[in-house]
């Protein structure tokens, strides 16, 4: 039994399906899979819930994607650009864009901050603050990172815990974006070698990225798997004797229904799965999932006649005077998102809290304000915008804040002591900030341990590259805890 049809669901529902073990999926959604990577279509537009570039240095992963959708993968080029101050620097940032858009005196104080911060960095830096302002500079910081940072997560970025930094920016420094900028290089034949954030294409499905987990989803029925719709999980119960569980869930009619077997994978968050556990966890594990944390997201897509154009496939926005923290513009993803040549369809991103002003706006509400920011940053003319739409996406984000990992660890301590054949996959299952690939194999490695009947894979041993390495491995995660531990400076 798998609950969610997201990238890591219906991964595993792929692979156990195929080797002859009965599976199905509960997917609370009544119509589309993928979770946060499916397509949603208005009016014959397509859009994607935050932007999914489909790049591995797991080659796994990547025949598989090619398995699924072979020549409905198109392979684009990436363009993506901050606006600040009314002014674009192409990201990774390129240095004599940067120098004519920062100015001869505001540059020099970059590369002065910068230096500082690399003869007297801050010592045993725990914060998203102190790791950016210790790779790039304070000015740095200032500009590119903490306005930016801070919609997003909805906090000081002092109060963000580092590892997400040394997670998101791995193997990208100041110097290697300039150098990149200077001297572009072919990318590597060997895909592992390419840093994610300078990687120059990508692949990308023709529909978007549900076209990817549609297919997973008729894969699985294929081979014999089932995948229900509009199936609300709404408890965990452990059989007694030979062991095995029992899910409850209201299903799309609203009926209440159960289905038993030997094993669940979950992705759902786990600060709805926790409770939902009988015989209940140890109340330490019940209050840990409870203060998890997450930030929530909605996008607004605008139907727009593009009289002001531009081809990245998204920009960030760092300017302080507006709520987008990011633009999408899906037809630079794939032409055929956008059913009109004549036409443009643009997603603003806003992050929120469930409950918050933002979120609790109506739709209408939501699309004025996105007409508005998008004239505010000259993207666009008021009279250009046609129609909206406005998508609403809960716990879009794990959030890692200082405490994070304490209650992550007293959970998983609980479920293997408690919970065998409970499996947990994902982002949100994991409570781990990553993208679909890595979510990808840490329900490969799941569907292996059921496949043989062991716990031979760790799938908290899967870092954020999507690679997994054995125990002792050079670049292995910690085994203790299966989390990015907060770097720390190494003592001499």
């Amino acid at each position: 039994m798998i609950i969610g049809a997201g990238p890591a669901g219906l991964t595993a529902a792929c692979l156990l399906s195929a080797a002859g073990r009965p599976v199905i999926v509960l997917e609370s959604d009544p119509l589309l899979v993928g979770g946060i990577s499916r397509t949603v279509e208005y009016h014959g537009f397509r859009f994607d819930i935050g932007g999914h570039r489909f790049f591995s240095k797991s080659r796994e992963v990547e025949e598989m994607w090619t398995d699924l959708l072979g020549a409905d993968m198109l392979v684009r080029p990436r363009k993506s650009r901050i606006l600040y101050g009314g002014k674009f620097y192409a990201y990774p940032l390129k240095a004599a864009e940067a120098l004519r858009n920062l100015g001869l005196v505001e540059s020099a104080r970059c590369v002065a901050s910068y230096l500082y911060a690399r003869l007297f960095p801050v010592p045993d830096p725990r914060s998203f603050e102190d790791w950016v302002v210790n790779k790039f500079g304070r000015r740095l910081f200032g500009i590119f990172f903490r306005t930016y940072t801070e919609k997003v997560w909805g906090m000081s970025c002092q109060e963000i815990s580092a590892d997400w930094a040394a997670q998101r920016i791995k193997g990208l420094s100041l110097s290697t974006a300039i150098w990149h900028a200077l001297f572009p290089a072919r990318e590597p034949a060997d895909r592992s070698k390419q840093i994610k954030t300078l990687t120059a294409t990508f692949r990308y499905p023709r529909k978007g990225p549900g076209m990817m987990w549609e297919a997973a989803a008729r894969r699985t029925q294929e081979q014999g798997g089932e995948v229900r719709m509009g199936c609300h999980v709404t408890g965990l119960e452990q059989l007694p004797g030979a062991g095995g569980w029992r899910v409850r869930y209201s299903d799309a009619t609203g009926a209440e229904a159960t289905v038993d077997g030997c094993h669940v994978i979950s992705s759902a968050a786990l600060h709805n799965l926790v409770p939902a556990i009988r015989p209940s966890l140890p109340a330490a594990a019940v209050a840990a999932a409870a203060r998890l944390r997450y930030r929530d997201f909605l996008t607004v897509a605008l139907v727009v006649r593009p009289t002001l154009t531009f081809d990245d496939n998204w920009i960030y926005i760092h300017e302080p005077g507006v709520k987008v923290g990011r633009v999408q513009n899906f037809r630079s993803w794939s032409p055929e998102l956008v059913p009109d040549p004549e036409l443009a369809c643009y997603g603003l991103e806003y992050f929120c809290n469930e409950g918050d002003g933002l979120w609790s706006s109506s739709d209408a509400e939501l699309i004025a304000l996105a007409t508005r920011e998008m004239v505010q940053l000259g993207l666009s003319r008021q009279d250009d915008v046609l129609d909206g739409h406005v998508v609403r996406q809960p716990k879009a984000y794990p959030v890692y804040d200082d405490a994070y990992a304490t209650h992550v660890d007293t959970i998983r301590l609980a479920l293997a002591e408690h919970c065998p054949g409970l499996h947990l996959v994902g982002r949100n299952g994991m409570h781990k900030y990553n993208n679909q690939d890595h979510a990808m194999m840490t329900a490969m490695l799941t569907a292996r341990n059921i496949l043989e009947g062991t716990l031979r894979y760790d799938v908290w041993a899967v870092n954020q590259d999507a690679e997994y390495h054995e125990a002792g491995d050079r670049g292995a995660e910690s085994a203790a805890s299966g989390l990015r531990q907060v770097p720390r400076r190494i003592s001499s």
